[in-house]
């Protein structure tokens, strides 16, 4: 057997284990989050490992919470929601 269909092989093993990618439409609604607050470019925002990105998600929805301390007006947590399908 040759040492590339070896690898192959080996690779379809790992990721039969259950080796996820992030969700896209997750990646931009945060990458659109950070961006639009912090007015960052995508390459700044896409350089975030994942739980960087997810702490800055967090740490700005927790500012908005402070600014809007009214139930009826409070914005949501990005973390918080659901995408649309």
């Amino acid at each position: 057997m040759s040492r590339l269909w070896q690898d192959i092989r080996g690779a379809a093993k790992f990721y039969a284990g259950g080796l996820r990618l992030y969700p896209k439409d997750e990646l931009y609604r945060e990458m659109s989050f950070i961006s639009y607050y912090f007015h960052w470019g995508s390459e700044e925002v896409l350089k975030l490992a994942h739980a960087e990105r997810r702490r800055w998600c967090a740490e700005i929805s927790e500012i908005n919470k402070s600014l809007n301390p009214s139930n009826k007006n409070k914005e949501k947590s990005i973390l918080d929601m659901k995408p649309n399908r």
